[in-house]
């Protein structure tokens, strides 16, 4: 869902958990987050997706573990 902070939001969830990463809009109106760090935090973030900021209708999480990667903070990616 976009236009509720969403990315914005999730940065900031993210960061209060000690995780980097990123987060973008998806051009179907999704949202793909990128998290990395302690197993416990990523999913601490992860149910916080489930409901999202206020405002947010969250209608599905998919969680796919991928490759670490090496991110400074956690950014926000503009398309």
């Amino acid at each position: 869902m976009q236009g509720v902070f969403f990315r914005a939001s999730t940065k900031e969830k993210a960061e209060e958990l000690g995780l980097t990463g990123e987060v973008r809009n998806l051009p179907d109106g999704g949202v793909e987050v990128v998290a990395c760090g302690d197993a416990a935090q990523v999913e601490r973030l992860v149910g916080w997706c489930r409901v999202g900021p206020p405002r947010a209708r969250v209608d599905e999480v998919v969680v796919n573990e991928v490759e670490e990667q090496r991110f400074e903070g956690f950014r926000v990616v503009r398309r």
